[in-house]
């Protein structure tokens, strides 16, 4: 079973459909215990990066997001889910994420760029990785986000963007990924993504 972590912020339900469509079972959870009992683990998120923070502290899910990670379970951050993997984040000032990858969460230039980020648009595959089995490169999915990562450590990156500068899409290291872009409203590859984080699980 998939726990999909529930703190007040994401579209919840389309990400659990999501993984059913492709045969995944996935559950919401709102205690840490089911996040502590799960084999794999799926941090979504829309919204602010402070009030998500906030909100994972006060439901104790930052310490089970470290117990799951610590412990090797394949974890998946979407959107902002992938934002909080981060160090920090430049939104409305400087806040502390979760620190398990080094490196910022930076606003796309004012004036220079219709903020938010919205729509399709194309990743470019920067080295393989399971999530990305079946997933040709150049391929689209679906984007809403006004912040972007930046990590500290380029081997992080799994696929580039281009949106005025080139900015992180998908990132990883061992059992943990952080993708920019929606699957679940990305139609056939983007499920296909979330089959492969499946066959993680199951494996």
């Amino acid at each position: 079973m998939i726990a999909i972590i529930d703190y007040g912020m994401g579209n919840l339900r389309s990400v659990q459909k999501a993984f059913q469509r492709v045969g995944c079972q996935a559950e919401i959870v709102r205690d840490p215990a089911a996040v502590d009992a799960a084999p794999a683990v799926v941090l979504p998120g829309v919204g602010a990066f402070g009030d998500a923070m906030e909100n994972l502290q006060r439901t104790g899910m930052i310490e089970a997001i470290y117990r799951a990670v610590d412990a090797g379970k394949p974890f998946l951050g979407i959107c902002l889910g992938q934002q909080l993997l981060f160090e920090s984040s430049e939104e409305f000032g400087i806040t502390r994420g979760l620190g398990i990858f080094p490196g910022a969460v930076k606003r796309f230039p004012e004036g220079e760029l219709k903020v938010p980020h919205m729509g399709w648009n194309q990743v470019a595959i920067a080295r393989p990785s399971p999530l990305l089995e079946g997933v040709p490169d150049g391929s689209a999915f679906y984007f809403v986000h006004s912040y972007y990562v930046e990590p500290a450590d380029p081997e992080l990156v799994i696929t580039h963007t281009e949106y005025g500068l080139p900015f992180a899409s998908v990132v990883g290291r061992r059992n943990v990924f952080g993708i920019q872009f929606h699957p679940e409203k990305s139609s056939t590859l983007g499920l296909r993504i979330l089959e492969n984080f499946g066959k993680m699980v199951r494996t």
